[in-house]
Formats: structure tokens, C-alpha cells, sequence
């Protein structure tokens, strides 16, 4: 055998080894992503102490989030905003971008209700979401987050919710924004009303931000603090919302010896979340009293890092 038939010999045998190799760290690497299906973002609110004091502004915020905690997801409160004008949105488009920050979504409150019962100003409350669309479109988020508030009967405030999210959405197709709807009190932590309206609006542009932990239907004002005492099943709620779900939001508040959330069990909402397919960003929302704002955020995001190993493909 000639030193060429050799050489080829050997040359054949490296390149079959190596494709074996690679074959091997490619299933590797895709089998460690599979229990990984889920980018972590921050809510904004989390840090809602440190804002409404003036420790950092809403446009620290994205930068602080990622160094502090390595979470380059975020999601804005539109109160924290000084304005909507294109230069204060500009120079926080471009902090993002020149940070390597994704803007996931901005919540929105107090623009009116788009579930009021009165015509005109249910009409009024969709206009005043509007400019929300078009920073959102500005920042690449990809969706603004509503609510879908009223005062009346049940099917009275659905049918108007219906309409007011109907609208609004319309407006956000035209820009390529979600409108999406947070169980967020009254009838909207009712998971079966809220997934009534939102296929009542019957639009790829309106879909849901279900939340972990805001199910409660009554609550009540006692010794100075308001307790829930009725409360819509959680898990129930969440696989009803998460049919329609565009964002998911991870609400904590207290944390057991073992760095568990006390009160929700964050293994089954993530179960489930997971079976229902969706596959985009799992946002922070800490909102406890025991731990530091950053310590809180700290721990959900080590307890759904943990919960995503563990979670069933």
C-alpha cells in the first residue's frame, strides 16, 4: 500500500471520528436547550421601590438589570416613563441597543378602561392607548399590556372589553403590536371570563399575560393591609389563560427555607406553561416584603433557573 492510499486511509478514519464527535455534541447541546425552553426577563414593578424613590429611572433601568442580575430581558411600567416624547423614547431605544438588551413590553396603566360600559369613554381609554403602540413599536417591544376593566354586570363588562380590546388591537396590527391582557383583578382574575373575552375579540394581535399569582376575586381591607378571601384556582386559571398567552408573568413574593415561593407552587406553573407550547419570555414580578427588592428578584430567578432543569420535555 502506497503512502497516498495510506494517508487517505487516515484521513478518512479522523473525518468519520469526527463527525461521530460532533454528532454527539450536537445532540448534547440540543438535549441541554430542551430543558431550557425559556428566556428570563425582569418586570419593571419589581424594582418599584427603587424608582418611585429615585435610586434609579426608567432609563437605568435596563442597564442595572442586566448587571446586577444577568437578565438582558426586560419589561417596562409605563408610569415609571417621563413621557412618550420620540427623544426621551429614542435615548432609552438606544441604551438597549447599545447594551444588547431585548424590550420585551410595556405594562400599561391608568389610560381609562377598556371595558367602561359608556361608549365615549371606552373610545377615549383605546385613543389613550395609542401612543403606548407606537413607543412599544419604536423600543421593538412586542406587545403593550392592558386591562380590561369596567363597572357592571359580568357579560356587561364583556361585551365591552370585547369591543375597547377589539379596537385597540386593530390599532396594534397596523403597527405589528400585541395587545395583551394580565389577570389583573375584578372579573380579569377570573380565567375563564378573561379567555372568554379575549376569543370574543378574535384577534392574532390580543392575547393574554397570565400571572402567577393575581387570581383574586374579593378581598378585603383588615388591619391595615387587603388579604384575598376569595380566590380563583390558580392553576386552573393559568392553563385557561395560557391558550392564548403572548408573555408570562412570574409573580413571588415570599420564599421557604429551600427557595421555594410559599404560596405558589412555581413547578406546576411552569408544567404547565410549557405544555401549552409557548416558548417566549418568563418575566420576574417580585412583590414581597420579607426579602430586599434585589434579593427577591434574585431568588425567582434562581428558583425558575432550578425549575427548568427539572421541568418535563
Amino acid at each position: 500500500m502506497n503512502n497516498t492510499r495510506r494517508q487517505f486511509i487516515k484521513k478518512s478514519i479522523a473525518a468519520s471520528a469526527g463527525a461521530a464527535l460532533l454528532a454527539k455534541n450536537t445532540t448534547l447541546f440540543a438535549s441541554f436547550y430542551k430543558t431550557k425552553p425559556f428566556k428570563i426577563s425582569l418586570a419593571e414593578w419589581s424594582l418599584n421601590k427603587a424608582l418611585f424613590s429615585g435610586k434609579i429611572s426608567n432609563l437605568d433601568f435596563p442597564v442595572f438589570t442586566k448587571k446586577e442580575f444577568g437578565i438582558d430581558g426586560v419589561e417596562y411600567v409605563s408610569t415609571f416613563f417621563k413621557g412618550t416624547g420620540k427623544s426621551y423614547i429614542n435615548d432609552l431605544h438606544q441604551i438597549t441597543k447599545d447594551n444588547g438588551i431585548t424590550n420585551v413590553l410595556i405594562m400599561i396603566d391608568g389610560e381609562g378602561n377598556l371595558g367602561d360600559l359608556y361608549d365615549p369613554v371606552r373610545i377615549q381609554a383605546v385613543e389613550r392607548h395609542y401612543k403606548w403602540i407606537d413607543t412599544a413599536k419604536i423600543l421593538g417591544c412586542h406587545s403593550i399590556r392592558v386591562n380590561a376593566r369596567g363597572q357592571g354586570t359580568e357579560q356587561e363588562v364583556s361585551d365591552a372589553a370585547i369591543d375597547g380590546l377589539g379596537r385597540l388591537a386593530e390599532y396594534g396590527e397596523k403597527a405589528g403590536i400585541n395587545v395583551i391582557v394580565e389577570n389583573h383583578g375584578g372579573y380579569s382574575s377570573d380565567g375563564k371570563w378573561l379567555s372568554s373575552v379575549i376569543s370574543g375579540v378574535n384577534s392574532p394581535y390580543c392575547g393574554t399575560l397570565p400571572d402567577f399569582g393575581n387570581f383574586c376575586l374579593k378581598s378585603e381591607y383588615v388591619e391595615g393591609k387587603w388579604n384575598c378571601v376569595e380566590e380563583y384556582d390558580k392553576y386552573q386559571g393559568m392553563k385557561e389563560l395560557m391558550t392564548f398567552a403572548k408573555g408570562v408573568s412570574a409573580k413571588s413574593h415570599n420564599f421557604d427555607e429551600n427557595g421555594n415561593e410559599t404560596n405558589i407552587d412555581y413547578y406546576k406553573m411552569m408544567q404547565i406553561v410549557k405544555d401549552s407550547g409557548y416558548e417566549g419570555y418568563v418575566g420576574i414580578e417580585y412583590e414581597g416584603n420579607i426579602l430586599s427588592e434585589k434579593d427577591g428578584i434574585k431568588a425567582t430567578k434562581k428558583l425558575l433557573e432550578k425549575i427548568f432543569d427539572k421541568l418535563e420535555i
